[in-house]
């Protein structure tokens, strides 16, 4: 039980030498002492208790569980932490795993540590409720829209200029909203050459080069061993996944098509996701659970590749379970063998739940890329796919590093 003091008792019971409870609300606490408790005045909806490896702190809504290490280990005192350079100089390892504070503040906006070689340690209260497991598990890392056709098409979202999107931060600022918000996002009026659309990849991000190169052009002339080369429909999938990272974000610009079809196909992969969690919890946590290999084997002219990539269909940070990658290609998906007959049958019925929402035709966006008209999508969020086509159909692009666009964004204000 949490103890609810008075302020004005706390103050009472602060005669040196004739209590525990020091001046300005300081307590020294004895090596021996097991459970403590402490408030802050009740304004401050604020309160502590200690235990024998850690500090319970009740700040607002947020009751926080703060290990002893953990408190001193992220110290942010200068002889622990250069601002400079926001790295850690404290050395880990150095710090006493048994380590316990001797005397324990709490002031409005503060808490107060002292340690045992009589070193202070300062943490903000609003720092502690945002930086805790507690406070973490109630934050969304990264903001989004869910979205399926219709609900795309009401936001009414808009594509941005390429001369803003090159020349201001407003417009690059624009972009990268609607696309951390949808997975997906527009520049129009792009001059329909790869060097161009390499000048606009590169505005946001470092090109990553792959085995496929670092800017590619893209025809059904079946140069390289994939479905991807031919005039064939492709249902819808996420790329690379038969890396161990895949690539996360991959732009698509058509220069040309001189015949029919080849719509663009885009499914939001969370949005259908979210619709299993509702329905299927067990499902959704099967699929997040069970890793699978995708493998890609390719012998064609000079190209010789050997690709595997490991992990479950869903990702999810293990803390919020907040849904953070999806790796979805029937094409790519190799031999299951990493999971067991007690388990196949019921991971089957789970992605077949999942494919269901996937297909469903009220979550299909189909686009038609034009020259000048250039498509960023989210590789860890949105599936792409095509209808068939005739003629010739001539496309460039690449992918990009998510860390530089997710970097990107964040200097731009953007939480991502």
């Amino acid at each position: 039980m949490w103890s609810w003091r008075l302020a004005w008792l706390l103050r009472g019971c602060s005669r040196r030498g004739s209590s525990p409870w020091l001046p300005r609300d300081t307590r020294t606490v004895p090596a021996a002492l097991t459970h403590s408790h402490h408030t802050a005045p009740e304004s401050l909806r604020c309160a502590w208790q200690l235990h024998g490896d850690h500090l319970e702190l009740r700040y607002g809504n947020t009751l926080m569980r703060l290990d002893f290490v953990w408190l001193r280990d992220h110290c942010r005192s200068p002889s622990c932490y250069n601002t400079k350079t926001n790295q850690r100089s404290l050395d880990t390892a150095s710090v006493d795993l048994a380590i316990r504070p001797q005397a324990v503040r709490v002031d409005e906006t503060t808490l107060f540590l002292t340690w045992p070689d009589g070193h202070v340690t300062r943490y903000g209260l609003e720092w502690l409720v945002k930086n805790s497991y507690e406070g973490q598990k109630k934050q969304v890392m990264h903001p989004r829209i869910l979205w399926n056709a219709e609900i795309y098409r009401q936001a009414q979202v808009p594509s941005v200029d390429c001369r803003s999107f090159l020349e201001t931060d407003e417009g690059l600022k624009e972009f990268l909203q609607n696309f951390l918000l949808y997975g997906i996002a527009f520049v129009e009026n792009v001059a329909p050459t790869k060097e161009d659309t390499e000048i606009l990849a590169e505005r946001i991000s470092i090109i990553r080069e792959t085995i496929y190169g670092r800017m590619w052009y893209f025809t059904s002339d079946f140069s390289r061993g994939d479905t991807a080369y031919t005039k064939l429909a492709l249902d819808r999938h996420t790329d690379t996944t038969y890396f161990q990272e895949p690539c996360g974000i991959q732009v698509f610009h058509c220069l040309k098509h001189e015949g029919t079809g080849g719509r663009t196909l885009l499914v939001d992969g969370f949005h259908a996701a979210e619709q299993v969690l509702q329905r299927a919890p067990e499902q959704f946590e099967l699929l997040s659970k069970v890793p699978l290999k995708h493998e890609y084997v390719e012998n064609v002219g000079g190209c010789h590749n050997h690709m595997i990539g490991v992990g479950p269909v869903l990702n999810v940070y293990p803390w919020n379970n907040e849904l953070y990658l999806i790796r979805y290609n029937n094409y790519d998906r190799a031999v299951i063998n990493t999971v067991p007959y007690d388990v196949v049958r019921r991971w089957y019925h789970a992605h077949r739940t999942l494919t269901t929402e996937l297909r469903r035709p009220e979550n299909e966006l189909w686009v038609k890329l034009k020259p000048g008209k250039a498509l960023f999508v989210d590789n860890w969020r949105v599936l792409h796919g095509r209808e068939a086509f005739t003629g010739y159909r001539q496309l460039c692009g690449c992918y990009l590093t998510r860390d530089d666009v997710l970097n990107t964004a964040r200097l731009l204000g953007l939480q991502a």
